[in-house]
């Protein structure tokens, strides 16, 4: 359903106002200016765009084409750290047209921020063809704590096309000083002769210090708790208990037939084997309503001994509407084990464009 507002809004005005709250809620206020000026920086022209117009690019990064999305990472040592995963938008957008804008945005945030680029440099020539395939070439996470804002980049593996994606993988890695993870990660395929589980993010840390991370997304159709199980026994500091409870928490089905479940493998310098891996459970298909979701995620949020009051007061932040009137606020809830930060992160719609009616695709499993 759409959105009805008494004035026209604009994008950059929802979003930074949503900003703005998250920081406060979560202890960043200091931080909430320059996270607003840097998202309305990154997203682009589409930022002063009216809301009541429709979206000026169909982004793949929200349900209702919204470049932004909101996580809230809640750590083990009681800080919370917030998230945007962000496309930029051209004036005229387009798959080169937005890349391009992406690149020019690069350089601004490398002009504000002390970024490391040369694995970025390493690897782009494979990622970022002069006619890129698939919903996106280059996306950006913008990630505040306390202590800096720091900046990441997602790039699309299937940007040649499905087939090609795999190769692509192998050949990031390599290129990366990661050549010996390739044969592991491919050795621990769920569904080895499958097209059901896809390549779907190649993410870089743009930081030079110990802890910054390469990260392969895979996404996994008709998936569930076994193949879950397989993927996560390539990291040996998983715990199989854990990762069970999750998911009969947040989902709690036996397979997965909407929106696919997803992955992530963490890579520090010079290793072989993941040394952290990640499930993110998109709650919003499996939910008939965001109120729904929300008691699921606090009860997994209290049961790993978070403060669960927080998740209240982010989805305040983000929205004053009833949470049965619709769902995909809550969009995915993930489990985050091993190093270097293990965790649970609840990702967050801006809904600037609209709101889901609530009855999700598996809604009978609530």
């Amino acid at each position: 359903m759409r959105i009805t507002r008494s004035r026209a809004v604009t994008l950059n005005e929802h979003t930074g106002a949503q900003v703005r709250r998250l920081c406060a809620v979560l202890g960043l206020a200091e931080q909430a200016d320059e996270v607003a000026a840097v998202l309305a920086d990154i997203i682009g022209p589409a930022g002063a765009r009216a809301l009541d117009e429709p979206p000026l690019w169909r982004s793949d990064v929200a349900d209702d084409h919204t470049p932004v999305e909101y996580s809230v990472a809640f750590e083990q040592d009681g800080s919370h750290t917030l998230r945007l995963l962000v496309e930029s938008v051209a004036r005229r957008p387009g798959p080169s047209a937005n890349l391009d804008a992406a690149l020019s945005c690069l350089d601004r945030l490398a002009e504000r921020y002390p970024l490391a680029l040369d694995r970025f440099d390493a690897v782009r020539g494979l990622f970022l063809p002069d006619e890129p395939r698939g919903v996106f070439s280059l996306w950006f996470s913008i990630v505040v704590t306390r202590a800096r804002v720091a900046v990441k980049v997602y790039l699309n593996p299937e940007v040649h096309g499905q087939a090609a994606a795999p190769g692509l993988v192998a050949a990031g890695l390599d290129r990366l000083g990661l050549t010996a993870a390739w044969p592991d990660l491919s050795s621990h395929a769920p569904r080895p002769t499958s097209t059901l589980d896809r390549f779907s993010f190649f993410a870089i840390d743009l930081d030079d210090s110990p802890r910054s991370r390469v990260k392969v997304y895979q996404s996994h159709f008709r998936a569930g708790l076994r193949e879950l199980a397989h993927l996560a026994a390539a990291c040996p500091l998983t715990d199989q208990d854990v990762l069970a409870d999750f998911e009969s928490t947040i989902g709690g089905l036996d397979s997965y037939d909407g929106r696919p479940l997803v992955t992530s493998y963490i890579y520090l310098a010079g290793q072989r084997e993941p040394s952290g891996f990640s499930v993110y459970l998109p709650v919003r298909d499996y939910v008939p309503d965001d109120a729904v979701a929300l008691t699921r995620t606090k009860t997994l949020l209290s049961g790993h001994g978070f403060d669960a009051a927080v998740l209240d007061r982010a989805i305040a932040a983000v929205t004053n509407r009833p949470l049965e009137s619709g769902v995909g606020l809550i969009a995915h809830v993930s489990l985050r084990m091993g190093r270097p930060r293990p965790g649970i992160t609840v990702y967050l719609s801006a809904e600037a464009y609209a709101v889901a009616a609530p009855g999700g695709v598996a809604a009978g499993a609530a």
